[in-house]
């Protein structure tokens, strides 16, 4: 796997609305790879690939979603004293947001610096202050500069990522924006595996790089209702809830055990051919998966399954630790699994 290439995926600020730069990234890295390519008017990119062989009977266009945005900011206010207030783009749990690094995204560059609620630190407040969880409204940012400074760089509709440095272990793969960066290092390399295979493609991909999935699918929605597929592939993380304090009966996946194949989550019922095709082909090649389902949260696929006159839909995905945090993690081998899984079936439609 090209490593280096999700590393830097992960690290290009990209919130919904503003994936401009994720985009760019891909257009340099699959320069080749596809027939065709065009950025639609919500800002998805979507790349064609041909078939390579011919096809038994009808040619069977597959559309895979991956979606560039990460969940993040925009800057709504600045204040007299250079502090910056923001509204969220995505879904956050604030207890996580505590002493957070960010990264201020403006058109005179980027600003490094840090978010905390308003109030009183640990050594002056209250056992009540203490316990007492902040919503959004009431984080802002220090950039630790004059004011002029700020308000001269930072004004109204510029955006805000969190700030973290991706981390290699022997296993692992941490950082921010793994949702869903992974994603679309998913759909490039396994469109880079069908590239070297020897017998290529049947199917007709397109390879639908989707906007502003974590504000309610909305890229993916359009890109879906132009591609009229026949078959579609949301492609994304889901929760590996196998850590402390989380049942085992909760735990949606658990890594190390493979690709995870989606029966349902709270957007979408798979459809269950595809699924048996999906785990037929994983069986057959001996590729380690897991069936799963989400209680709570969605994926672009189900834009697809409801698009036009509607595709059959299945979501592949990969089991992710502590989701929308700076420290989202993903096993190597259940990555690696992801993409010989999706590729080899893509082969073999």
């Amino acid at each position: 796997m090209d490593i280096d290439l999700f590393r830097r995926l992960c690290e290009t600020p990209g919130i919904p609305g503003r994936e401009e730069r994720v985009r760019a990234l891909i257009t340099k890295e699959t320069k080749g790879l596809f027939d065709s390519c065009e950025t639609d008017a919500m800002g998805s990119y979507v790349c064609i690939r041909k078939p390579t062989r011919k096809a038994k009977g009808k040619t069977v266009r597959v559309m895979l979603a991956a979606h560039m945005d990460e969940i993040g900011f925009f800057v709504r206010h600045v204040d007299e004293n250079g502090m910056i207030w923001v509204n969220p783009a995505g879904g956050f749990d604030t207890r996580n947001l505590f002493a957070t690094r960010v990264l201020v995204c403006t058109p005179n560059g980027d600003f490094k610096g840090v978010m905390n609620p308003g109030g009183k630190p640990i050594h002056i407040s209250s056992e009540a202050e203490r316990t007492k969880v902040p919503g959004v409204e009431e984080f802002f940012i220090d950039l630790g500069r004059d004011a002029k400074d700020v308000q001269k760089n930072v004004e109204v509709g510029d955006f805000v990522v969190l700030d973290t440095p991706f981390l290699e272990t022997p296993k692992k793969l941490v950082s921010k924006a793994v949702d869903n960066r992974l994603a679309c290092f998913v759909a490039i390399e396994a469109c880079r595996m069908l590239a070297k295979r020897k017998g290529g493609h049947a199917c007709e991909i397109v390879c639908a790089f989707t906007t502003q999935e974590e504000v309610g699918l909305r890229g993916a929605q359009t890109a879906a209702y132009a591609a009229k597929a026949d078959i579609g592939v949301g492609l994304d993380v889901t929760l590996a809830c196998d850590t402390p304090g989380v049942p085992d009966t909760q735990r949606v996946t658990k890594q190390g055990l493979g690709a995870g194949i989606l029966i349902q989550d709270s957007s979408m019922i798979s459809d269950y051919k595809l699924v048996e095709d999906v785990v037929n082909v994983a069986k057959k090649h001996k590729i380690a998966y897991q069936k799963s389902i989400l209680p709570r949260g969605g994926q672009d696929g189900a834009a697809i399954q409801r698009a036009g006159v509607g595709a059959r839909c299945v979501a592949i995905v990969t089991g992710t630790r502590y989701i929308h945090t700076t420290t989202e993690m993903v096993d190597k081998g259940d990555l690696e699994a992801t993409i010989e899984l999706l590729g080899t079936w893509l082969a073999e439609i």
